[in-house]
């Protein structure tokens, strides 16, 4: 079978840009999550490196892509931790 694996250099600038995005409000919920626990150095760590993210955003996507996909790969290994710490997570069903 066909390996159809797309690496950051295969994507458009829109397209990386874009997951550059996602990644950041993927820290920032964790980072939101982690402060409600009480894990200040967490959700301080995943907020900075979201908001660094969000503000090179444009430039990595479109010039850096080394660095980009480094970040990429530290920004998912820090999702990926926060997952492997929090399988079941509290879903509120409330209704306001």
């Amino acid at each position: 079978m066909e390996d159809r694996t797309k690496t950051i250099e295969d994507l458009s600038v829109e397209e990386r840009e874009e997951i550059l995005i996602d990644v950041a409000r993927t820290l920032e919920g964790n980072a939101r999550e982690a402060l409600v626990e009480g894990n200040q150095q967490f959700a301080a760590l995943s907020t900075n490196m979201a908001e660094a993210i969000r503000i090179n955003a444009d430039e990595l996507a479109r010039d850096d892509l080394e660095q980009a996909e480094e970040l990429l790969q530290q920004a998912v290994a820090m999702i990926s931790q926060f997952n492997a710490t929090h399988p079941y997570r509290l879903i509120s069903t409330a209704v306001h």
